[in-house]
Protein backbone atom coordinates (compact mmCIF):
# COMPACT_ATOMS: atom_id res chain seq x y z
CA UNK A 1 0.00 0.00 0.00
CA UNK A 2 2.85 2.32 0.83
CA UNK A 3 4.42 1.75 -2.60
CA UNK A 4 1.19 2.81 -4.15
CA UNK A 5 0.81 5.43 -2.30
CA UNK A 6 4.24 6.90 -3.13
CA UNK A 7 4.07 6.16 -6.78
CA UNK A 8 0.39 8.17 -6.35
CA UNK A 9 1.93 10.82 -4.96
CA UNK A 10 4.67 11.15 -7.52
CA UNK A 11 2.02 11.33 -10.25
CA UNK A 12 0.28 14.26 -8.41
CA UNK A 13 3.27 15.59 -8.81
CA UNK A 14 4.16 15.62 -12.17
CA UNK A 15 0.73 16.18 -12.85
CA UNK A 16 0.81 18.96 -10.90
CA UNK A 17 4.21 20.19 -12.54
CA UNK A 18 3.15 19.68 -15.72
CA UNK A 19 0.03 21.64 -15.20
CA UNK A 20 1.91 24.83 -13.64
CA UNK A 21 4.51 24.74 -16.57
CA UNK A 22 1.61 24.76 -18.91
CA UNK A 23 -0.30 27.83 -17.18
CA UNK A 24 3.36 29.66 -16.84
CA UNK A 25 3.53 29.10 -20.57
CA UNK A 26 0.16 30.61 -21.23
CA UNK A 27 0.62 33.27 -18.76
CA UNK A 28 4.22 34.57 -20.24
CA UNK A 29 2.54 34.67 -23.66
CA UNK A 30 -0.87 36.76 -22.23
CA UNK A 31 -0.99 39.10 -19.08
CA UNK A 32 2.94 38.29 -18.00
CA UNK A 33 4.12 39.87 -22.02
CA UNK A 34 5.70 42.65 -21.96
CA UNK A 35 7.07 44.58 -25.04
CA UNK A 36 10.72 46.08 -24.80
CA UNK A 37 10.98 50.31 -24.68
CA UNK A 38 11.15 51.98 -27.57
CA UNK A 39 15.20 52.83 -28.23
CA UNK A 40 16.12 54.09 -31.18
CA UNK A 41 14.80 52.98 -34.46
CA UNK A 42 12.08 50.28 -34.58
CA UNK A 43 12.76 46.91 -35.99
CA UNK A 44 9.89 46.29 -38.62
CA UNK A 45 6.86 43.89 -37.66
CA UNK A 46 8.00 44.47 -33.46
CA UNK A 47 5.68 45.20 -30.40
CA UNK A 48 7.35 48.21 -29.03
CA UNK A 49 6.73 50.57 -25.80
CA UNK A 50 6.27 54.02 -25.44
CA UNK A 51 6.45 55.49 -22.18
CA UNK A 52 6.36 59.33 -22.21
CA UNK A 53 7.44 61.47 -19.36
CA UNK A 54 4.44 62.20 -16.79
CA UNK A 55 1.98 59.57 -18.42
CA UNK A 56 -0.29 58.11 -15.62
CA UNK A 57 -2.89 55.34 -14.97
CA UNK A 58 -5.78 55.81 -13.05
CA UNK A 59 -4.27 54.12 -10.21
CA UNK A 60 -0.79 56.12 -10.17
CA UNK A 61 1.33 53.73 -11.97
CA UNK A 62 2.93 53.62 -15.33
CA UNK A 63 0.87 54.51 -18.21
CA UNK A 64 2.65 53.70 -22.19
CA UNK A 65 1.63 52.99 -25.61
CA UNK A 66 2.46 50.27 -27.86
CA UNK A 67 4.10 50.73 -31.20
CA UNK A 68 4.77 48.22 -34.54
CA UNK A 69 5.57 49.40 -37.51
CA UNK A 70 5.37 47.77 -40.67
CA UNK A 71 5.91 47.73 -44.15
CA UNK A 72 2.61 49.71 -45.80
CA UNK A 73 2.47 53.30 -45.84
CA UNK A 74 -0.92 52.75 -43.76
CA UNK A 75 -1.77 53.14 -39.94
CA UNK A 76 -4.13 52.21 -37.46
CA UNK A 77 -4.63 54.08 -34.21
CA UNK A 78 -6.24 51.49 -32.17
CA UNK A 79 -8.12 52.26 -28.65
CA UNK A 80 -8.34 49.60 -25.87
CA UNK A 81 -11.27 48.89 -23.88
CA UNK A 82 -11.94 48.37 -20.36
CA UNK A 83 -14.71 49.64 -18.59
CA UNK A 84 -15.55 53.29 -17.90
CA UNK A 85 -16.45 55.98 -14.02
CA UNK A 86 -19.54 57.94 -14.88
CA UNK A 87 -19.69 59.53 -11.28
CA UNK A 88 -17.74 59.59 -8.22
CA UNK A 89 -18.81 56.21 -6.74
CA UNK A 90 -17.74 54.52 -10.09
CA UNK A 91 -14.03 56.24 -9.67
CA UNK A 92 -13.76 55.64 -6.03
CA UNK A 93 -14.12 51.74 -6.58
CA UNK A 94 -12.02 51.70 -10.04
CA UNK A 95 -11.25 48.08 -9.61
CA UNK A 96 -14.89 46.95 -9.89
CA UNK A 97 -15.90 49.19 -12.83
CA UNK A 98 -12.58 50.04 -15.25
CA UNK A 99 -8.65 48.95 -15.63
CA UNK A 100 -6.82 51.20 -13.38
CA UNK A 101 -3.57 50.04 -14.76
CA UNK A 102 -1.93 49.60 -18.44
CA UNK A 103 0.68 46.96 -16.94
CA UNK A 104 -0.68 43.88 -17.61
CA UNK A 105 -2.40 44.84 -21.57
CA UNK A 106 0.49 44.27 -23.59
CA UNK A 107 -0.77 40.93 -25.05
CA UNK A 108 -3.84 42.20 -26.37
CA UNK A 109 -2.17 44.11 -29.23
CA UNK A 110 -1.05 41.22 -31.23
CA UNK A 111 -4.70 39.59 -31.24
CA UNK A 112 -7.42 40.15 -33.62
CA UNK A 113 -6.64 42.95 -35.51
CA UNK A 114 -3.34 43.56 -34.74
CA UNK A 115 -2.39 40.06 -35.24
CA UNK A 116 -0.12 38.95 -38.04
CA UNK A 117 -2.30 36.19 -39.06
CA UNK A 118 -2.86 35.75 -43.11
CA UNK A 119 -6.13 36.46 -42.49
CA UNK A 120 -5.25 40.02 -41.73
CA UNK A 121 -5.55 42.08 -44.33
CA UNK A 122 -3.63 44.69 -41.97
CA UNK A 123 -1.21 42.64 -40.59
CA UNK A 124 1.86 44.63 -42.40
CA UNK A 125 -0.09 48.29 -41.78
CA UNK A 126 2.04 50.68 -38.71
CA UNK A 127 0.02 50.39 -35.46
CA UNK A 128 -0.12 52.42 -32.78
CA UNK A 129 -2.08 51.49 -29.61
CA UNK A 130 -3.35 53.20 -26.83
CA UNK A 131 -4.00 50.55 -23.43
CA UNK A 132 -6.97 52.21 -21.64
CA UNK A 133 -6.45 52.98 -17.53
CA UNK A 134 -8.06 56.12 -17.34
CA UNK A 135 -12.03 55.20 -17.02
CA UNK A 136 -12.62 58.21 -19.36
CA UNK A 137 -13.00 56.49 -22.63
CA UNK A 138 -9.16 58.22 -23.60
CA UNK A 139 -10.27 61.48 -22.90
CA UNK A 140 -9.78 63.02 -19.67
CA UNK A 141 -7.25 65.79 -17.88
CA UNK A 142 -8.28 66.09 -14.42
CA UNK A 143 -8.23 64.19 -11.16
CA UNK A 144 -10.38 62.81 -8.91
CA UNK A 145 -9.61 63.54 -5.34
CA UNK A 146 -11.59 61.78 -2.14
CA UNK A 147 -11.35 60.86 1.65
CA UNK A 148 -10.83 57.02 2.48
CA UNK A 149 -11.14 57.53 6.32
CA UNK A 150 -8.23 59.98 7.37
CA UNK A 151 -6.36 59.33 3.81
CA UNK A 152 -6.77 61.42 0.48
CA UNK A 153 -6.96 59.38 -2.45
CA UNK A 154 -6.00 60.57 -6.41
CA UNK A 155 -8.24 58.89 -9.72
CA UNK A 156 -6.35 59.97 -12.62
CA UNK A 157 -8.49 60.32 -15.30
CA UNK A 158 -5.60 61.35 -17.62
CA UNK A 159 -6.58 59.51 -20.55
CA UNK A 160 -6.17 62.40 -22.93
CA UNK A 161 -2.67 63.58 -21.87
CA UNK A 162 -1.71 59.87 -22.23
CA UNK A 163 -3.31 60.33 -25.70
CA UNK A 164 -1.55 62.76 -26.91
CA UNK A 165 1.95 62.59 -25.21
CA UNK A 166 2.18 59.08 -26.87
CA UNK A 167 0.67 60.14 -30.49
CA UNK A 168 3.57 62.92 -29.68
CA UNK A 169 6.24 60.54 -29.17
CA UNK A 170 5.26 58.12 -32.03
CA UNK A 171 4.47 60.25 -34.53
CA UNK A 172 8.32 60.20 -35.89
CA UNK A 173 8.35 56.73 -36.42
CA UNK A 174 5.16 56.79 -38.70
CA UNK A 175 6.44 59.04 -41.87
CA UNK A 176 3.29 60.27 -43.96
CA UNK A 177 0.64 57.37 -44.63
CA UNK A 178 -1.84 57.53 -47.54
CA UNK A 179 -4.06 55.59 -44.95
CA UNK A 180 -5.14 55.71 -41.77
CA UNK A 181 -8.06 53.36 -39.61
CA UNK A 182 -9.22 54.67 -36.19
CA UNK A 183 -10.84 51.88 -34.21
CA UNK A 184 -11.22 50.80 -30.99
CA UNK A 185 -13.42 48.16 -28.85
CA UNK A 186 -15.52 49.05 -25.91
CA UNK A 187 -14.50 51.99 -24.00
CA UNK A 188 -12.17 52.25 -27.28
CA UNK A 189 -14.43 52.40 -29.13
CA UNK A 190 -16.15 55.08 -27.07
CA UNK A 191 -12.59 56.96 -27.83
CA UNK A 192 -12.51 56.23 -31.14
CA UNK A 193 -15.91 58.50 -31.66
CA UNK A 194 -14.35 61.04 -29.69
CA UNK A 195 -10.94 61.05 -30.60
CA UNK A 196 -11.33 60.71 -34.37
CA UNK A 197 -11.04 64.38 -35.39
CA UNK A 198 -8.38 64.77 -33.29
CA UNK A 199 -6.15 61.91 -34.83
CA UNK A 200 -7.10 62.64 -38.09
CA UNK A 201 -5.81 66.09 -37.69
CA UNK A 202 -2.20 63.85 -37.11
CA UNK A 203 -2.38 62.84 -40.28
CA UNK A 204 -2.64 65.64 -42.98
CA UNK A 205 -1.36 62.86 -45.23
CA UNK A 206 -3.80 60.47 -45.33
CA UNK A 207 -6.31 61.15 -47.59
CA UNK A 208 -7.84 57.66 -47.30
CA UNK A 209 -9.97 57.48 -43.53
CA UNK A 210 -11.95 55.25 -41.98
CA UNK A 211 -13.41 55.37 -38.57
CA UNK A 212 -14.86 52.15 -36.88
CA UNK A 213 -16.62 52.00 -33.07
CA UNK A 214 -16.60 48.26 -31.77
CA UNK A 215 -19.39 47.59 -29.05
CA UNK A 216 -19.66 51.22 -27.88
CA UNK A 217 -23.43 51.77 -27.10
CA UNK A 218 -24.04 52.80 -23.17
CA UNK A 219 -27.23 55.78 -22.68
CA UNK A 220 -26.43 58.45 -20.03
CA UNK A 221 -27.95 61.73 -19.57
CA UNK A 222 -25.25 62.68 -17.73
CA UNK A 223 -22.31 62.24 -20.58
CA UNK A 224 -21.97 65.49 -21.01
CA UNK A 225 -21.52 66.89 -17.43
CA UNK A 226 -18.89 63.41 -16.84
CA UNK A 227 -17.14 64.61 -19.25
CA UNK A 228 -16.62 68.47 -18.25
CA UNK A 229 -16.53 67.51 -14.48
CA UNK A 230 -15.09 64.61 -13.35
CA UNK A 231 -12.72 63.87 -16.60
CA UNK A 232 -12.05 67.04 -17.35
CA UNK A 233 -11.95 66.24 -20.96
CA UNK A 234 -11.48 69.08 -23.17
CA UNK A 235 -14.38 71.22 -24.26
CA UNK A 236 -13.66 70.75 -28.11
CA UNK A 237 -14.79 67.53 -27.70
CA UNK A 238 -17.32 67.53 -24.49
CA UNK A 239 -19.51 70.51 -26.49
CA UNK A 240 -20.10 67.45 -28.98
CA UNK A 241 -22.15 65.34 -25.83
CA UNK A 242 -25.86 67.18 -26.62
CA UNK A 243 -28.00 63.62 -25.93
CA UNK A 244 -27.69 60.65 -23.61
CA UNK A 245 -26.01 59.21 -26.89
CA UNK A 246 -22.19 59.99 -26.70
CA UNK A 247 -21.08 57.68 -30.01
CA UNK A 248 -24.10 59.10 -31.59
CA UNK A 249 -23.74 62.72 -30.70
CA UNK A 250 -20.19 62.27 -31.64
CA UNK A 251 -20.03 60.53 -34.91
CA UNK A 252 -22.75 62.88 -36.15
CA UNK A 253 -20.41 65.73 -35.47
CA UNK A 254 -17.68 64.33 -37.41
CA UNK A 255 -19.43 63.23 -40.29
CA UNK A 256 -20.96 67.14 -40.00
CA UNK A 257 -17.53 68.15 -40.03
CA UNK A 258 -15.42 66.12 -42.62
CA UNK A 259 -18.49 64.84 -44.40
CA UNK A 260 -17.72 61.76 -46.80
CA UNK A 261 -14.28 62.10 -46.79
CA UNK A 262 -14.30 59.94 -43.61
CA UNK A 263 -15.89 56.54 -43.92
CA UNK A 264 -17.97 55.72 -40.69
CA UNK A 265 -18.37 52.26 -38.97
CA UNK A 266 -20.25 51.04 -36.21
CA UNK A 267 -20.26 47.23 -35.60
CA UNK A 268 -22.11 45.66 -32.06
CA UNK A 269 -23.52 42.07 -30.99
CA UNK A 270 -27.00 42.41 -30.75
CA UNK A 271 -27.25 41.27 -26.84
CA UNK A 272 -24.21 42.77 -25.92
CA UNK A 273 -23.48 41.10 -22.48
CA UNK A 274 -21.30 43.77 -20.55
CA UNK A 275 -22.94 46.33 -22.29
CA UNK A 276 -26.71 45.50 -20.83
CA UNK A 277 -24.52 45.41 -17.40
CA UNK A 278 -23.34 48.79 -17.83
CA UNK A 279 -26.98 50.09 -18.48
CA UNK A 280 -28.24 48.51 -15.89
CA UNK A 281 -25.91 50.12 -13.43
CA UNK A 282 -26.80 53.42 -15.39
CA UNK A 283 -30.35 52.58 -15.06
CA UNK A 284 -30.64 50.85 -11.45
CA UNK A 285 -27.40 51.67 -9.62
CA UNK A 286 -26.29 47.78 -9.95
CA UNK A 287 -24.43 45.81 -12.12
CA UNK A 288 -26.77 43.04 -13.55
CA UNK A 289 -27.47 40.61 -16.36
CA UNK A 290 -30.33 39.37 -17.41
CA UNK A 291 -32.91 38.47 -19.93
CA UNK A 292 -34.50 41.38 -19.74
CA UNK A 293 -31.56 43.90 -19.67
CA UNK A 294 -30.86 42.16 -22.79
CA UNK A 295 -33.95 42.94 -24.67
CA UNK A 296 -33.91 46.53 -23.47
CA UNK A 297 -30.65 46.78 -24.94
CA UNK A 298 -30.87 45.45 -28.46
CA UNK A 299 -33.90 47.68 -28.38
CA UNK A 300 -31.75 50.64 -27.44
CA UNK A 301 -29.33 48.99 -30.50
CA UNK A 302 -31.54 49.43 -32.95
CA UNK A 303 -32.52 53.30 -31.99
CA UNK A 304 -28.98 53.32 -32.04
CA UNK A 305 -28.23 51.85 -35.84
CA UNK A 306 -31.27 54.08 -36.86
CA UNK A 307 -30.27 57.28 -35.68
CA UNK A 308 -26.64 56.76 -37.26
CA UNK A 309 -28.35 55.63 -40.65
CA UNK A 310 -30.22 58.68 -40.02
CA UNK A 311 -27.53 61.30 -39.35
CA UNK A 312 -25.08 59.72 -41.43
CA UNK A 313 -26.43 58.58 -44.81
CA UNK A 314 -23.37 56.22 -45.43
CA UNK A 315 -22.69 54.88 -42.52
CA UNK A 316 -21.59 51.00 -42.66
CA UNK A 317 -23.22 48.55 -39.79
CA UNK A 318 -22.40 45.08 -38.59
CA UNK A 319 -24.30 43.65 -36.16
CA UNK A 320 -23.51 40.41 -35.54
CA UNK A 321 -24.54 37.28 -33.01
CA UNK A 322 -22.00 35.17 -31.03
CA UNK A 323 -21.57 33.15 -27.89
CA UNK A 324 -25.21 33.58 -27.02
CA UNK A 325 -26.41 32.45 -23.43
CA UNK A 326 -28.89 29.60 -23.45
CA UNK A 327 -30.87 31.31 -20.81
CA UNK A 328 -30.85 35.13 -21.49
CA UNK A 329 -30.19 34.74 -25.05
CA UNK A 330 -27.59 37.75 -24.60
CA UNK A 331 -24.16 37.22 -26.83
CA UNK A 332 -20.29 38.00 -26.54
CA UNK A 333 -19.29 41.80 -26.35
CA UNK A 334 -16.26 43.09 -28.48
CA UNK A 335 -15.20 41.23 -31.56
CA UNK A 336 -12.07 43.37 -33.02
CA UNK A 337 -9.62 42.07 -30.35
CA UNK A 338 -10.43 38.39 -30.63
CA UNK A 339 -12.53 36.58 -33.12
CA UNK A 340 -12.40 39.73 -35.84
CA UNK A 341 -12.00 37.02 -38.93
CA UNK A 342 -14.94 34.93 -38.17
CA UNK A 343 -17.68 34.75 -40.56
CA UNK A 344 -19.99 35.60 -38.49
CA UNK A 345 -22.95 37.35 -40.81
CA UNK A 346 -23.30 37.11 -44.64
CA UNK A 347 -20.42 34.74 -44.70
CA UNK A 348 -18.37 38.13 -44.44
CA UNK A 349 -16.34 38.81 -41.56
CA UNK A 350 -15.45 41.91 -39.24
CA UNK A 351 -12.26 42.27 -40.75
CA UNK A 352 -13.38 41.48 -44.61
CA UNK A 353 -16.06 44.68 -43.37
CA UNK A 354 -13.55 47.15 -42.36
CA UNK A 355 -11.09 46.18 -44.87
CA UNK A 356 -13.79 46.85 -47.90
CA UNK A 357 -14.78 49.96 -46.32
CA UNK A 358 -11.22 50.65 -46.44
CA UNK A 359 -11.04 50.14 -50.09
CA UNK A 360 -14.28 52.27 -51.03
CA UNK A 361 -16.95 49.56 -50.71
CA UNK A 362 -18.75 50.56 -46.99
CA UNK A 363 -21.23 47.47 -46.25
CA UNK A 364 -23.94 46.33 -43.77
CA UNK A 365 -24.40 43.06 -42.80
CA UNK A 366 -26.78 41.75 -39.76
CA UNK A 367 -29.55 44.21 -39.89
CA UNK A 368 -32.07 41.43 -39.09
CA UNK A 369 -30.57 40.96 -35.92
CA UNK A 370 -32.19 44.10 -34.77
CA UNK A 371 -35.83 44.05 -33.33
Amino acid sequence: MKKVMKTVGIALIVVATITAIAVGVILGKTVFVKHPELNGEPEIGKWYRITPEGTISSDGSEWHGLIRVGTENKVVVYFFGGGASINGYTSEHGKEFFATTAQVQDFVAFGGIGSTSEDNPFRDWTFLVLPYASGDFHSGTGEYHYMDGSKENVVYHNGYNNYSAFMDAAMPYVGNPDTLLVTGFSAGGFATSLLADDVIDRFPSAENITVCVDSSLLLYDGWHATAEELWKTPSIISERLISDNLVLDSLTALHNKRGDTVKILFDCSCRDDTLQEYQAYIRTGTMTKSKENGDLFQQDLTEMVDGLRKNIPGVGIYIWKYKEDPETHNTQHTIISSNVFDKLEDDVSVADWIYAAVKGDVQSHGLKLLR
